[in-house]
């Protein structure tokens, strides 16, 4: 360890989400614990009466320590403010997809700097409540220019960027869906591919089909992206088969499932990423997160941030849903914030704390993280380190 390295003391409950350590539940869980960031990386952890010597310390004061939170699916490249569908929906009317052009339109008005600065508010606001890696999308552009704009934004703010030419139809294509799909698998994708990681693809009635949605998500994995799919939000239909076909990361929202959808997912690779924002917010039926788990699934949670169908950045809050409305343990659902949002992406370098793992990690103002569940809506995060850095 360098001269520099910091030790993190007196931690009440530490949650490594490394079976191998602590009490060797999946949480891995560690009382009165401490752990040591040195440079950008977890350097040990352990009990806190065996921390090594460091310059610097800072005490926990018996406060609970966890992985910084993995939002692995939002939508935060947008302008304009859809508050009046939120008041209509609440007030009876039914979520639909086409709502998404408001949003098209007004992004295609805004300015790169506009754009940005949205960007960067939304971070901000997730990263005070324990986020510190997020993943975001394009998907309100549209065209060529827009698309690629869009990525563009979101690479300088973060390194997870997905391309979503193919959120809905284009409005200028909406008597030739082909055609339009054959924009998103050609020009755009062109101009876009050199901008993102992913490529994902709205699989959904008043969206794309699957034919249509394996022909996208093809061409994307031939220019080296990787797929991730809105899969089964609105409705049963072939989104999680195929995601499972094409090994994508993750399935996202898996809300209609039927038995062979949950086999497939329990079978495969690709994480069932569950978004309880987005029932919250239009009303729809909660995904039944206990019968993915019981089926041997790997299951992340996230907040799937956007102006119409969920527009909450706190993961805390989707948490708190998981464990009262979806089936979740609370180790359960801090898991999936956490580690599983780490899978979704590929990733093993965050979602946990243990050696050698990035020091991504939020303090807690209590004694353990099922607070985050038992006491919702209380801003419990006090404290967040990213790439071993105090941020808050």
């Amino acid at each position: 360890m360098t001269n520099a390295a910091t030790a993190l003391t007196h931690i009440g409950s530490l949650v490594t989400n490394d079976p191998s350590l602590g009490d060797g539940s999946p949480l891995g869980l560690i009382q009165d614990a401490a752990l040591v960031i040195d440079g950008d990386r977890i350097a040990w952890v352990g009990e806190s009466s065996k921390a090594p010597a460091t310059d610097n310390a800072v005490d926990a004061g018996g406060r609970a320590v966890i992985p910084g939170f993995v939002d692995s699916h939002s939508h935060l490249v947008f302008a304009g403010d859809r508050t009046a569908e939120f008041n209509a929906r609440m007030s009876g009317r039914s979520y639909s997809a086409g709502g998404i052009r408001t949003t098209v339109a007004a992004t295609r008005t805004a300015t790169d700097e506009e754009l940005s600065a949205n960007v960067a508010a939304y971070l901000h606001e997730a990263l005070r409540q324990g986020t510190t890696t997020l993943e975001t999308k394009s998907g309100y552009g549209l065209t060529v220019h827009d698309e690629a704009r869009a990525l563009r934004v979101a690479a300088a703010h973060t390194e997870e960027v997905t391309y979503l030419g193919a959120h809905i139809v284009a409005p200028e294509y909406a008597d030739d869906p082909a055609g339009y799909v054959a924009l998103v698998t050609g020009e755009m994708l062109d101009a876009c591919a050199p901008h993102a990681r992913w490529i994902d693809v709205f699989c959904e009635k008043g969206a794309f089909d699957g034919d249509q949605a394996r022909a996208i998500l093809t061409a994307g994995r031939a220019r080296g992206l990787h797929p991730r799919v809105h899969a089964n939000q609105l409705s049963y239909g072939p989104g999680v088969q195929l995601a499972v076909e094409l090994d994508a990361a993750s399935a996202d929202h898996c809300t209609h499932l039927t038995d062979e959808d949950v086999t497939a997912l329990a079978d495969g690779d690709t994480v069932a990423t569950l978004l309880p924002g987005a029932e919250f917010s239009t009303r729809a039926t909660w995904p039944d997160a206990r019968r993915l788990l019981d089926a041997g699934a790997t299951v992340a949670l996230s907040t799937d941030c956007n102006p119409g169908s969920s527009f909450t950045s706190s993961m805390p809050f989707c948490i708190a849903l998981a464990v009262r409305d979806m089936g979740m343990s609370p180790d359960e659902a801090l898991w999936s914030a956490t580690a599983g949002g780490a899978r979704a992406l590929r990733r093993t370098d965050i979602g946990r704390l243990a050696p050698g793992a990035r020091a991504d990690l939020a303090l807690l103002e209590a004694p353990s993280h099922v607070h985050l569940a038992y006491r919702p809506g209380v801003p419990l995060v006090s404290g967040v380190w990213q790439r071993g850095v105090r941020v808050l």
